[in-house]
């Protein structure tokens, strides 16, 4: 079986001949959109249509979490609230008692992802890498009010509330940044960071969501941090991170993503600066099933091209190797029903339902 663990992006709003010729090799297995993929609804569906059209299993991805995260914003998409929402809204019991802003909070979590993944859905995307597992500590202004909640026990609840809406809508989830991002206050797009806790320390307070959600977690972002007490590289290219701790340990069984190859956080390892095929081989093979590069195909792609050769070489020289188990995660990944039409879904009561249920 071929494995095509690449995640590419496209330059604008339609596709060139360059997107269709990179789209169909083998290799890439998918695409993550941007704000400037995008121009109305009419033009999303087309758009998707028509790299559905090339290869029916290549996955459309998008970063749409809600708050400052969220890429379509204008003609009909809901603008959804930060995920810090929840959690304040878990916290707010008033006078009907104790835990009642736990439930409430759980039910518009549900809402959160069921409204979230049904607009996605009916434009014809596939994937949201969605939800932010990280937990708040207060100096992360990369994380910030991304995140759910600083008890792990509160975020894994809510998180498992929204997935629940996300399988609702049909479409899979993605819980990032494992084992955490939040605690530190650099941001991985534009520095290393590095998180000097114990192993224990982590287990036990970031990574804590994540065996608590093993049965429901279709996919996994790791973080490009450094927990030096751990491993001396980024969880995204640690076999330790991914191999023996998320999967043996931890016992998760889905996808894993890198995230972003072209983030400072992921271009130094070992004391040098990678190339893109050179960090994808070692994110490969330390682990990911799945490696993005993200806003390199602007100005003529030249890196995007250069990643889908270099890792084909690669493979012939026996550097990297297809993995078959990689490969059915990937397509696992894929929704197995049918979205509703736009006009459809915004009749269809259970939509309607949660969108009033939204904090």
């Amino acid at each position: 079986m071929a494995h095509s663990p690449l995640i590419i992006d496209i330059a604008g709003p339609a596709l060139t001949a360059t997107d269709q010729r990179r789209l169909k090799h083998p290799l890439v297995g998918g695409l993550i959109l941007f704000a400037r993929n995008w121009q109305d609804r009419a033009q999303l569906v087309a758009l998707v249509a028509e790299i559905k059209a090339l290869r029916a299993d290549l996955l459309v991805c998008v970063d749409h979490e809600g708050g400052r995260v969220q890429r379509f914003k204008t003609d009909g998409f809901t603008h959804l609230p930060p995920m810090s929402a929840l959690g304040q809204l878990w916290m707010q019991d008033g006078r009907a008692g104790e835990g009642h802003g736990a439930m409430r909070a759980l039910d518009a979590a549900t809402a959160v992802g069921d409204v979230l993944g049904s607009e996605l859905r009916a434009c014809g995307v596939d994937l949201s890498f969605a939800p932010v597992l990280d937990l708040d500590h207060g100096g992360s202004g990369v994380i910030g009010d991304r995140a759910l909640h600083r008890d792990p026990r509160v975020v894994a609840a809510l998180a498992r509330a929204l997935m629940h809406g996300l399988l609702q809508a049909g479409m899979a989830n993605c819980g990032k940044h494992f084992p955490g991002h939040g605690f530190v206050a650099a941001d991985s797009h534009t520095d290393v960071p590095i998180d000097r806790r114990s192993l224990k320390a982590i287990l036990a307070d970031d990574a804590a969501p994540y065996p608590w959600l093993s049965t429901v977690l279709a996919s996994v972002m790791p973080a490009h941090v450094v927990y030096p007490r751990v491993d001396r590289r980024p969880a995204g290219f640690s076999a330790r991170w991914l191999r023996e701790i998320l999967r043996e340990r931890l016992g998760f069984q889905g996808a894993i993503f890198s995230d972003d190859l072209s983030m400072e956080g992921a271009r130094h390892l070992d004391g040098r600066l990678l190339s893109y095929t050179d960090a994808a081989v070692r994110a490969l093979s330390a682990g990911c099933d799945m490696v993005l590069l993200c806003n390199q195909s602007v100005g003529g792609g030249r890196a995007v091209d250069e990643l889908i050769d270099g890792l084909a070489r690669a493979q012939a020289q026996g550097l990297w190797q297809p993995d078959e188990a990689g490969e059915l995660r990937r397509a696992a990944l894929l929704p197995r029903t049918p979205p509703l039409p736009w006009d459809e879904l915004m009749l269809y009561p259970a939509y309607v339902h949660a969108l009033e249920r939204l904090p």
